[in-house]
């Protein structure tokens, strides 16, 4: 079987955009090379943080094409693949070009909204239809449906290439029946900063992060110091975390990370219809947490 080599720090890549819109490959490039200087242990590339809805298959394939040449074999890649027509990712799957890529974040089916054994069905006939580790994404609040505990583990037993889910439920109590019942192939992935610390208290082996595009260096540190039983250390720097986590999602993200980046100069503050840039209110709140800097 499969084993989830999809630990620690995981970046939830943001793309930059250029003031007229076009995708900024320079800035991309000095963001990945921030983020693996500075405690990167793997990157999550083309998901939810990355606007993807609003990318060109051109634009896709450029940006897959420009992290595997950067990130080689530094670290793992996980791309996203997923959607709410299964046989429509089981053709990418088997068509799209996964070179260079060391597995599949594959999101719950949104709008149509599965019941249990849908969603058990779908992920069943996805994991069958590529040889690549596959990481399930549950995160109800985007997709209308919360994939439970009993379908997940249910999952991770039956599909030898299924290795984790990246648990943005903010269930806690979920979280905890997962971990306690898993498979030792099988990992819970962190999909929320703010819960990462707890959840890795619980036995979490990471995290999916957005803020880690930012602060790479602090918040893997604080991964690194709770992983290895620093916990009054680590919970130190997850509390000086506690004011940012709320300004990156008051507005929606990853308009709040992108506000982050364009403050530091490394990226452009913008985002493509329908999401917006943060509202200057909160920008100007990003900007004094950043003076006193972790």
């Amino acid at each position: 079987m499969a084993r989830n080599i999809f630990k620690g720090l995981g970046i939830a890549l943001v793309t930059p955009f250029s003031s007229d819109g076009s995708v900024d490959y320079v800035a991309l490039k000095r963001l990945i090379t921030y983020q693996i200087d500075n405690g990167a242990d793997f990157y999550c590339i083309l998901a939810t943080t990355g606007e993807t809805p609003t990318l060109t298959k051109d634009e896709k394939q450029k940006i897959k094409d420009l992290v595997v040449e950067m990130v080689g074999d530094k670290m793992p890649i996980l791309m996203g693949c997923g959607g709410n027509n299964t046989a429509e990712v089981v053709h990418e799957l088997q068509t799209g070009d996964f070179s260079g890529i060391d597995g599949v974040l594959s999101v719950c089916p949104y709008y149509n909204k599965p019941s249990q054994e849908g969603l058990y069905q779908h992920f069943k006939t996805i994991a069958a239809a590529t040889q690549l580790p596959v990481v399930l994404y549950n995160v109800p609040g985007r997709t209308g449906v919360n994939m439970k505990a009993e379908t997940t583990l249910r999952l991770a037993r039956d599909c030898k290439n299924i290795v984790g889910v990246k648990e943005a439920s903010g269930n806690l109590e979920q979280v905890d029946e997962i971990i306690k019942n898993k498979p030792d192939t099988f990992d819970v992935i962190s999909g929320d900063d703010a819960l990462t610390f707890p959840m890795i208290a619980c036995g979490a082996a990471g995290v999916i992060s957005v803020i880690g595009n930012a602060l790479p260096k602090e918040f893997s540190r604080m991964i690194r110091l709770e992983m290895s039983g620093e916990i009054e250390s680590a919970r130190k720097i997850h509390h000086r975390f506690t004011d940012l986590f709320n300004l990156l999602f008051v507005d929606g993200n990853p308009a709040g990370v992108k506000a982050m980046l364009h403050e530091m100069g490394m990226i452009e503050n913008v985002l493509r219809l329908p999401l917006v840039p943060t509202r200057l209110t909160t920008m100007q709140r990003i900007s004094e947490c950043l003076k006193f800097r972790l």
